[in-house]
């Protein structure tokens, strides 16, 4: 991990990769410091991450308006995505690479691209592990959000669905409540 010193630096990186995570941290503070810890466990190529102190880098959370640490940003081609909040288990932080990993790998082997699927669960739902073991029988790669220590992307389920339960899925922006298999198998072509 690499240590930003502004909003400009981190300008200057988002412009260099097409995928960066940026962890917004406050060194000192217990919660910080886990994450921070748990975060560097990890060296994995082709996965830019990059670490800025709250503390004393003061522009970058204010330009996204980010107002608690800590929290691991996931930047698309600039584009600010997925944000990650709280101290998160280090298997956490390597689910969250190896997705990204096995997709790279998968779309250079494959030349048509497999449709963007994102499953929100919570780690005491069967169904949501059902569904998440379903996936992984089929090959298919999925973003794994877990709603329970995601605030954000909690509301944005409830949002485009209407309802809190889960699993709940999005393919290629589809949103699918529950574990509906047919549906599924017919939107990912199985």
């Amino acid at each position: 991990m690499t240590a930003i010193h502004s909003f400009s630096d981190l300008q200057t990186k988002l412009a260099e990769n097409d995928l960066t995570y940026l962890l917004l941290y406050k060194q000192g503070s217990e919660t910080s410091d886990c994450a921070f810890e748990n975060l560097n466990n990890f060296e994995i190529e082709n996965v830019h991450v990059y670490t800025a102190d709250v503390s004393s880098v003061r522009d970058i959370h204010t330009e996204y308006g980010i107002t608690n640490v800590p929290v691991l940003l996931r930047f698309e081609k600039n584009v600010l995505g997925n944000q990650y909040k709280g101290c998160n288990q280090p298997d956490f932080y390597k689910s969250i690479f190896e997705n990204v990993l096995a997709a790279a790998s998968t779309q250079a082997d494959k030349k048509t691209a497999q449709k963007q699927v994102t499953v929100y669960s919570t780690p005491t739902c069967s169904w949501c592990t059902r569904l998440k073991k379903y996936l992984k029988e089929k090959n298919i790669r999925y973003t794994d959000i877990d709603v329970s220590k995601n605030q954000t992307a909690a509301q944005e389920m409830v949002k485009k669905s209407g309802q809190q339960g889960v699993p709940q899925t999005t393919i290629a922006g589809t949103h699918i409540v529950g574990f509906d298999k047919a549906r599924i198998d017919s939107l990912l072509g199985l």
